[in-house]
């Protein structure tokens, strides 16, 4: 999916994602992983501060902009290239939520931004890890038990 483009990850987001401590942290610190799914891009700063200043608020500190995160790197490489760009938000909206606590998506419909959840996106890209085609497929291997 990343090699092909149709899946890539800013460099705020994928610093973010691989400072935790699991499974995906680390599968993303794999440099073929990295590379493919890396977007080789800078933010436009413009948009990105039209995303702060418009999307939650013009008179934010430093301590809220703490507060909102990575968020608004996301938004404004979507709104870079609006037609060819989804945001992919684990979040769903909340409309009353307002400044610092506004949802992704919510930002993301006030900018005409598309956006999806992950199952979406699963679906759209048809994407599979076939593990169960491939666990089946050793000789091996044993059948997955089964929950009662």
């Amino acid at each position: 999916m990343g090699e092909a483009g149709a899946l890539k990850i800013p460099l705020e987001i994928m610093d973010e994602m691989t400072g935790g401590a699991d499974n995906l942290a680390d599968w993303l610190r794999i440099r073929e992983h990295r590379s493919a799914l890396l977007l080789e891009e800078d933010v436009d700063i413009s948009l990105f501060h039209q995303v702060i200043s418009e999307g939650y608020a013009s008179d934010l500190d430093d301590t809220v902009l703490i507060e909102v995160g990575r968020d608004p790197f996301l938004i404004a490489y979507a709104m870079a290239a609006p037609h060819d760009r989804h945001v992919v938000a684990s979040e769903v909206s909340k409309p009353t939520c307002r400044r610092a606590n506004r949802r992704i998506p919510d930002v993301c419909n006030h900018f005409g931004v598309r956006w999806c959840d992950s199952f979406t996106m699963v679906r759209t890209l048809d994407f599979s890890t076939a593990w169960r085609g491939r666990l089946n497929s050793r000789p091996d291997a044993e059948a997955p038990a089964r929950r009662p």
